[in-house]
């Protein structure tokens, strides 16, 4: 989701009402393009952080403190200097424009009473966070922008301030109907395209969304709309703008498979299955979606060595499976040049000197078969030679047969050593994964180094009828739970024929466990599981009694011949997790 104008106009409201009328008390650079102001209003004290950062420019009340360099860069210097116990008179939005501006009244040197506007540009790389004073004259900027880096707009000290118009757009405040019916048919592009490009502050997926409540087809070309579609879309338009200038908001996260997917502060209808989690405020949704993102690229950044070992030597080993498969289709003549040899030690008595073929009846299937001979040697020399064969391709079968057992378990074992990578959430998940990895000889122990201390548990849930479900994160934990943790009549679940997690179903020792609760257990095993996301996975689930561990075998294999099978979803919004 963009940081778009409508998002800006939501927190722009809220900064309005926390924070007009307080006083600026501390002023910190905790990053080289970011402020975070301490600001003591009537309702209390509040953390403003600004951010423009190229990859992540931000806006919002940050709910914790942040630690700062131990000399402050000059443009906090600066701003200590000049707006430091300032009031905040005013904050405002120009249009949609993805601009906050915030006026402050201040004491100079002299005692006299100056304004100064404090401003933050949200606009990807050109983000941007400008200090200029009462006559819109720029004092300075936490990124200075040259003529030799920008032909449109010089931010240097001393440069009068100005709002890039790099593309002409509408202001969606401003717009009535006739001019929203002349300007979207003039655009060659689809709808929702020609709406985001025509005005201020529209993101792709607001114009998605106002497609989706008009009830057209967001890739349809704009000028092919019929009339009453056009109606349709600026009815749509009309009651967003009412939405945004009656400060009518619904800051909310939707969630997809327990993963923020995206966020508005306008409800969003045109996605389906996702769970919606509303907040008090914007600034509350902005720290919880970007924390749990966040939390989920350190994860991948901090999984990514880990995640390259184990997909190179699964790529080596399917390679090499595939080749040895490839051998052993080559072997299935073994047997036919066997049955050549028998029947030439049998019938090749009566052969011609110098034939170069034998008709023969293979006495086992009774058909007349033709045998290739080579016409310099004898029938039996030419018997001996088939049984050479035989026996060369039969030695082959066999080294191969126990070299693609051995290839095709270790290929299983790195599948779900990859899937319980894509199950981790936490850095001590991935301790057990590291040392298993070592442990299987992919991973060198560093000179010396201990066995990390595991401090990662299985998740625990509690199904609908309050029953405990344990799931594994990884092979180790998944071992430990179905042979150390499971007693045998708990209930053994596991995604068929795929890698997975092992899901324990503790058993009710007065009664019988309800449906709900084994379907439920199905729907962990499947969402953790190659089969995640799908709408039908087999699932099989057994007592924990009759699963069994070979000798030898690699970390959660595991082997069991009585079994029931369910058919079930992988969708588990409905259950609660108790701890991980």
């Amino acid at each position: 989701m963009a940081f778009d104008g409508i998002t800006i106009a939501c927190i722009t409201k809220e900064l309005q009402t926390l924070l007009t009328g307080g006083r600026i008390v501390k002023i910190a650079q905790p990053e080289s393009d970011a402020l975070l102001l301490t600001i003591r209003s009537g309702q209390g004290n509040y953390r403003l952080f600004l951010s423009a950062s190229a990859s992540l420019p931000l806006l919002y009340l940050y709910p914790e403190t942040m630690t700062s360099p131990m000399t402050a860069p000059n443009f906090c210097m600066l701003l200590r200097k000049h707006i430091q116990n300032g009031r905040i008179l005013q904050i405002t939005q120009p249009g949609l424009e993805r601009i906050v501006r915030m006026e402050i009244e201040h004491l100079n040197e002299m005692g006299d009473l100056c304004r100064k506007s404090l401003l933050i540009e949200i606009m990807g790389k050109h983000s941007n966070i400008i200090f200029m004073d009462d006559r819109d004259t720029i004092i300075d900027s936490i990124k200075h922008v040259s003529g030799m880096v920008s032909s449109v707009r010089e931010v240097l000290p001393g440069r009068p301030y100005f709002i890039p118009r790099t593309q002409e757009k509408e202001d969606p405040l401003q717009t009535q109907a006739a001019r929203f019916h002349t300007l979207l048919p003039s655009k060659a592009m689809p709808a929702y395209k020609a709406l985001y490009m025509t005005f201020t502050g529209i993101s792709p997926l607001i114009a998605q969304e106002l497609c989706y409540l008009a009830g057209i087809d967001g890739d349809k070309p704009a000028q092919a709309l019929s009339p009453e579609e056009r109606t349709a879309l600026w009815d749509a338009f009309y009651h967003l703008i009412r939405r945004i200038t009656t400060g009518t908001y619904f800051p909310h996260i939707l969630y997809e498979k327990g993963l923020p997917k995206e966020y508005a502060c306008i409800p969003l209808t045109c996605y389906e299955n996702c769970e919606t989690k509303a907040f008090a405020s914007v600034s509350e949704l902005l720290h919880t979606y970007y924390a749990e993102k966040n939390t989920v690229t350190r994860i991948r950044q901090k999984s990514a060595d880990l995640r390259r070992i184990v997909q190179t030597a699964l790529e080596r080993n399917v390679k090499k499976y595939d080749l040895q498969q490839k051998q052993i289709k080559d072997t299935e003549k073994k047997e036919l040049y066997r049955v050549y040899g028998e029947l030439l030690n049998t019938y090749g008595y009566g052969t011609a000197p110098g034939s170069k073929s034998m008709q023969a009846v293979n006495y086992y299937t009774g058909e007349e078969i033709t045998i290739p001979l080579d016409p310099l040697l004898s029938p039996s020399e030419n018997a001996k030679k088939y049984f050479e064969k035989y026996g060369k391709l039969k030695r082959t079968y066999e080294a191969l047969s126990e070299l693609t057992k051995k290839g095709r378990a270790e290929i299983d074992h790195l599948e779900s050593i990859a899937a319980s990578l894509d199950i981790a959430l936490e850095e001590e998940d991935l301790v057990q994964i590291r040392e298993e990895l070592i442990e299987s000889g992919f991973v060198r122990r560093k000179g010396g180094k201990k066995k990390s201390k595991v401090t990662s548990r299985p998740f625990h849930y509690i199904s609908s009828d309050g029953y405990d479900i344990y799931v594994g994160k990884n092979n180790y934990q998944n071992e430990e739970l179905t042979f150390r943790f499971a007693s045998g009549n708990d209930w053994w679940f596991h995604a068929k024929g795929m890698p997975g997690s092992h899901v324990i179903l503790k058993a009710d020792k007065d009664g019988e466990i309800p449906d709900q609760a084994f379907e439920e257990a199905g729907k962990l095993a499947a969402y953790y599981s190659r089969a995640r996301g799908q709408q039908k996975a087999e699932i099989d689930y057994t007592r924990k009694k009759n699963v069994k561990k070979p000798g030898g075998s690699a970390p959660g294999f595991v082997v069991y011949y009585t079994n029931y099978s369910l058919v079930i979803d992988s969708d588990i919004a409905g259950l609660r997790l108790v701890s991980n």
